[in-house]
Formats: C-alpha cells, structure tokens, sequence
C-alpha cells in the first residue's frame, strides 16, 4: 500500500512525543474566585485549630538541620509547599518554588517544603533536594501533622500563611503546567500574586485555586477482614495492565512492583483508573480490536476502588502471583541479537535553546539481507530524548530521500514482536540512519543512543512487513480556532495485503484521529478512531487479527486540530500553522504496517503504485526537482539512479524533461521498481 509520494522522494519526518508523558496521571483544574473568608477551621484561609502543633515545634530537615517556624517579625510570609519525590507535577514545580525563593527572600518571605507521601523515603527526599539543588528547607512529615492542619491534598499544593500564620492562600503556584500539557509560560502567576498582596497589606483576591498534581497518600489502618488485599487480587490486576511500564528504570514516574510503593499511591491509582486516564489508551472501543488494548475492565476498576475504601490491605504477601518476566532493559521478548549504536561517541545536548534534527550513520555489518521479528530503540538519556527514527540507507548518506522507515521511539510507545512467520527485511549493506529530537531541560547533557535486533530464520518468514504512511503536507490552521479537518492524501493498495497496526501521529495542536478503509465497489469502514489524540502518548495500535486488503482497495485518514486557547498545549494560538518538525509546528501522518507474502512482495512496488498514471511522469518531476530547474539531474537522484538517467537523457543536457521521462515511463517505473525490490 503507497503513500501519495514514494519513501525516497518524502522529507524526513518526526514521530515525537513529550517526555512528560506521566503527566496524563494527573487530574484537571479550574480556578476558584474565593472571597476572604473568617479564619476558622475548616474555611478556604483563616488559622486552623492545630496550626500551633506546627508553629510552637522544633522540626528537622531531611539534611538533619534543626528548623523551626520563622518569627513573625522577621517573616511576614510563609510559604508551605508540598511535594513528592516522584509526582511529575512536582518535580517540575520544585525549581519554579526556588526561583520564587529567592525573588522574595530580600523581602522576608520564608519557603519550606513538606513531603508527606509515605512512599517517600528520607534518603529519596534527600537526593531529590540535592538533585535540584533546591534551596528551601525539606520536611518530611512522617505523621502527616502538616497535611492535617494544612489540609493539603496534592502535590505540588501550596499553602500561604500571612504574618499572623492565618492561611491567606491554599492551590496552585500557577497555570503554566497541565495534564502532560503546558503554555510556554504561566498567563496567571497565582502564588507570587498571593504573596505580593499579603506583602502590601491587601485581601488576596483569589485566595483558593484547584490543584492538579498527585493525590497525597492518607496514612490508613487497613479493615480487619478486607474482602479486597494488594497479594491477592491488586497485584495481578496491575501485573497485567501498569508494571509493562511502572517498574524501576521504565517511563513510569514510580514503580508499582511492590505493597509499599503501590498502597502509597492507592488513591492516585483509584482516581486515574476511574476516570479512565490510566492505563493510557485512546482508541474507540466501538472500531477495531487491539492486541495491545491496555483498557481496564469496570470489574478491575472496581476492585481497585473497593481496595482503597477498605485501607489498603497488604494480604498474605505469598499468595501474591510471581511476576511478569521482562527483558531487562528491553521491551523486546529476549535480550536483542545485535545491538547498533548511532555514534561512537555520545553527543553532547546543551542546557537551553533549540537544537536541530540531529543525523548519525551507523554500520550494522550487515553482509547478506537480515529478516528481523523485532526491533526497539533506546534511548541513551530519556529527559532529553525527544524521539527518534531509524532509517534504512542502501549508501549511507544521511540526506538523501531514498530511505526504508525501520523503527521509531516515542515516549508512550509499546512495541510487540511481529507475528509468527512475519519480519522485517534489512537489505545487505543498508547503513542506519538515525534522526534524534533533543529538547534541552536546563542542564547539559549527554546521549548516545541504540537499536536493538531480534533476528529471525529466513526460512520461516512467509510474509514481509513495511512500514508506509498516508500524510498530508500542505495545511493551513487558522488562529484561534477548534476543530480544523485535514485530510490525508489516500492511497490504494497495489496488491492484496494485511493490515497490521496503525500509528497516529500529529503535535500538540492535535485533536483526534481516525483511519478509514474502502474495498473496491464498498463502503468506507472505520477501522482506528482515536477521539481524543494525545501527544505524549503515542501508541501503535496492533491489530488482534490482521485486516485482509483486496488489491484496489482505498486507505483514508483526517484528522483534526485545534488552534484555539482552550489548547492548555498550544504554543500560541495566534499563530496560523503549517508542516513543520518542531512540536510548534504541525504534521498529519498516520502511519501503518502491512504485510505482503514473501513470494510476492519483491514484485509489487508498494510505494509508487501513483506513478503508474498518466498524471505519473508530471508528479514524479514534481516530487524530484529540488531546486526548481524544470528538471531531474543528477544532484535530486539517489546514486544508484544516476547512471540511469545518463542513459535516457535524449539531449545530454544534465537533466531528465517531464517529456524525456514520459517518453522513457516504462523503464523508468521498472528502474524504481528494481531499486526497491
């Protein structure tokens, strides 16, 4: 099945994804307009009857410093921030609370931190403060005394209290981070607005504001006779749909391996998983069947509520079922038959600023044409990492259009083996090609990434898979506007094939996605509806049973944007957007792999079947002619087509007319067939 451009005339192309892609663990928010209110237990603001037990006691911190409340003479402003270890919501804010610190700290406001998560331990407290060189005393409060007086709920929470130690704000520290989503900066700066105004002598004007972040684990006694227990019935649920990725060195932000770590985050657990946020999944239940399908019964979602309700029961700790067997360091199913690393050296990534694609060539030594049932690349450094492509190149050079789309990685994305008998080809001598996104996070930083090979026995492959793609390059998203459709080119398959996966792929502005297939004489027929596209998940969505495509059969894909501020992820949507690689931009690909039995997928050229037209001679100059001459020479062709050309360019002049190509189509579509078979 072909693109409406053959793979070696396309630009490269991104398949990235936010590293922040945890974040969808975290709920929504909206601004609450709270008048002042009378300081008593209970209320927005006001002193609560047990802030005293906080006040009147000597505390240490996590480095074993003895830390007392500040006098109110000397300290008009405390702020009380509290957070996690390991809520992403919080690791991002702690630097933001340090910039604050030291904004205010000429002006006596004070800044601590309490962490009241029982899942945090003192030496994980300690490393983060370190980590982020945070300059505001950590707390660990291991009784939950500040939450209780405070009456925090998230992380990261944050609490005002004035000169009197009356509460003047309790919510946000501001708007600029979201549900994985966040603005370039904040457009309301709610904490240093608090603060200001409790500085001036003013009533602070929004005095509470919903937090989203994580849930703060409430110290429990558990039921005497739970129904529900972690060994018995939580383990296995979540074995089954989250350890795949919540598991020490995986994207998960915390691992849910053992009782400790998982009754911690019982609550978050509760609430993602009810509101179906957790496990991340997003394709319509209603269109397809999914190998991969991570979606929760309401059975187990139940269970899970009803766990938390009865105080989190650990159980008879062995009847809990052993563990999932993974590869380590892999998703692959065995440790990877050769490994391929894009450089000798790593690269280096600067702190700040953009940095461009960046290109490697690497030799894998392939020496006869190689069939692989599985491939996975991995990142050298996740938190700068912000995807990456391998390409095949047949002569290495890391330019040129003629490139075989082998594997991608993406945050999010959960690779499966190829199916019994199904592989991919890498041809003798191919070279690989990887194109590496890097965002800088605030320090410098080194990467140096690599693939990994699962061969398989030539004798057993019966089909070939290809990875191909329907896209449209040329769209136009107005400002401020919701709901803009764009169409992909749709492209036909030359012979009969199956359909295998589908992979979605837009930027931040994207809004949903949806695949559809028309057989010869029929109707279209949804086969992927993903309503509400996320970026940070980027999922290839595995078909249970391949889909069987009769030859002449229609592959459509639209797509929807939005460009409007109701985006908590638009960049800026005053802009009008167009095809780009950085995620400010935009792209409409979807992506999808077919496979072709062995005995015919040498014969069919499935990425031109468009050039088999009238109309072919006209858009293959198109495709080709770079630099706008009018003509293909020799600098727009792959090397291996240069000599061709020599030998039907009628008037030696350098370059092939669109008549010199028409007049010679046959043995031009036979050259571009022999090329790619």
């Amino acid at each position: 099945m072909s693109g409406s451009t053959p793979s070696f005339l396309k630009p490269l192309v991104c398949v990235g994804g936010l590293l922040a892609g945890s974040l969808a663990l975290l709920p929504t928010f909206a601004v609450e307009n709270v008048p002042q209110a009378s300081a008593t237990a209970g209320s927005p603001q006001g002193k609560l009857a047990g802030l005293s037990e906080l006040t009147d006691k000597t505390w240490k911190d996590v480095e074993g410093n003895v830390w007392t409340f500040p006098k109110s003479e000397t300290s008009p402003v405390v702020v009380v921030a509290f957070l996690g270890t390991e809520c992403p919501l919080a690791l991002q804010y702690a630097k933001t609370l340090n910039l604050l610190a030291e904004r205010f700290a000429n002006r006596g406001v004070q800044f601590v931190g309490v962490n009241a998560n029982p899942q945090d331990s003192l030496a994980e407290i300690q490393a983060q403060a370190r980590r982020q060189k945070l300059s505001y005393p950590i707390l660990k409060d291991i009784h939950q005394d500040w939450l209780k007086a405070l009456g925090a709920e998230r992380t990261p929470q944050v609490v005002v209290l004035d000169q009197n130690r009356v509460i003047r704000y309790s919510g946000r520290i501001d708007d600029q981070h979201g549900i994985g989503k966040s603005r370039p900066a904040p457009t309301r700066e709610d904490l240093a607005l608090a603060v200001e105004q409790i500085l001036a002598k003013k009533n602070v004007e929004i005095s509470k504001t919903e937090v989203i972040g994580c849930l703060i684990g409430r110290l429990s006694s558990p039921k005497a006779q739970p129904q529900v227990t972690w060994a018995k019935d939580i383990a296995p649920i979540l074995d089954q749909h989250c350890v795949e990725c919540h598991r020490p060195g995986e994207i998960g932000p915390f691992s849910l391996v053992n009782y400790e770590e998982t009754a911690g985050w019982a609550e978050m657990i509760a609430e993602v998983t009810s509101e179906r946020r957790m496990p991340p999944w997003h394709a319509e239940e209603s269109h397809g069947k999914f190998l991969n399908e991570r979606r929760l019964s309401q059975k187990e979602i139940d269970t899970l509520k009803q766990w938390v309700a009865e105080g989190t029961p650990a159980g008879d700790v062995s009847q809990r079922p052993p563990l999932p067997v993974f590869t380590n360091g892999w998703q692959l199913p065995r440790q990877p038959d050769q490994v391929v690393w894009m450089s000798e050296r790593p690269f280096s990534v600067k702190s700040t600023g953009e940095v461009k694609y960046q290109y490697f060539s690497a030799d894998p030594g392939i020496t006869e044409d190689r069939w692989i049932s599985g491939v996975e690349v991995q990142p050298g450094n996740r938190a700068v990492v912000h995807h990456v492509i391998v390409f095949l190149s047949e002569d290495g050079k890391k330019f040129d259009h003629d490139k075989q789309f082998l594997v991608a990685y993406v945050p999010g994305l959960r690779l499966k083996p190829l199916p019994e008998g199904y592989a991919k080809r890498i041809p003798k001598g191919s070279k690989f090609i990887f194109q590496v996104h890097y965002t800088p996070n605030g320090e410098a930083q080194e990467d140096r990434t690599k693939v990994g090979l699962i061969f398989a026995d030539p004798a057993k492959v019966t089909h070939e898979v290809k990875t191909e793609s329907v896209a449209q390059l040329r769209f136009r998203l107005e400002p401020y506007k919701d709901n803009q459709r764009v169409d992909a080119k749709p492209t036909k398959a030359p012979v009969e094939l199956e359909l295998l996966s589908m992979s979605p792929h837009m930027h931040l502005r994207g809004k949903s996605f949806r695949y559809e297939l028309q057989p010869p004489g029929g109707e279209r027929q949804v086969v992927l509806n993903v309503p509400h596209y996320d970026f940070n998940w980027q999922t290839q969505y595995r078909l249970a049973e391949p889909i069987k495509v009769a030859r002449g059969s229609t592959l459509y894909a639209s797509a929807t944007f939005d460009n409007s501020p109701d985006n908590l992820a638009n960049p800026d949507p005053s802009q009008v957007v167009t095809w780009g690689d950085q995620s400010w931009e935009e792209m409409m690909i979807g992506y999808f792999d077919i496979a072709i039995p062995r005995s015919t997928a040498g014969s069919a050229n499935l990425m031109t079947d468009w050039l088999d037209s009238k109309e072919g001679p006209r858009k293959l100059l198109k495709a080709l002619d770079r630099n706008g001459s009018g003509e293909v020479d020799e600098s727009e062709v792959q090397s291996g087509h240069r000599q061709f050309l020599k030998q039907i360019d009628a008037d030696n002049s350098g370059g092939l007319s669109e008549e010199e190509l028409r007049s010679n189509w046959t043995k031009v579509l036979k050259a571009i067939s022999a090329k790619k078979s």
